[in-house]
């Protein structure tokens, strides 16, 4: 299964976030999910708003156009990027 799928809208790509990491920023894809590396810790949402700035800066999107879909809470993640096909992201993403 691959980390991204297009939808209508958009695309919706799985994540496995790794807080406190030392070296932020994308570390791959490992199985279906891209990982990324993040240095905050997973408490009250700083996580979540650091994975929607490395990806809006990777993709070249507004921030308000990634949206949670599930696993807010969960080192496993999807979020939704409106307007952007799951190709253009993977390249991105490399």
């Amino acid at each position: 299964m691959e980390p991204c799928a297009d939808i209508a809208g958009g695309a919706i790509l799985s994540i496995k976030a790794r807080p406190r990491s030392s070296k932020p920023g994308i570390a791959g894809v490992e199985g279906d999910a891209v990982v990324l590396r993040i240095r905050s810790a997973p408490v009250d949402g700083k996580a979540n708003r650091e994975i929607v700035e490395l990806l809006a800066d990777t993709l070249g999107v507004a921030k308000s156009r990634i949206s949670f879909v599930s696993g807010e809470t969960s080192k496993t993640k999807r979020v939704k990027i409106s307007g952007i096909d799951a190709k253009t992201v993977m390249e991105a993403i490399g």
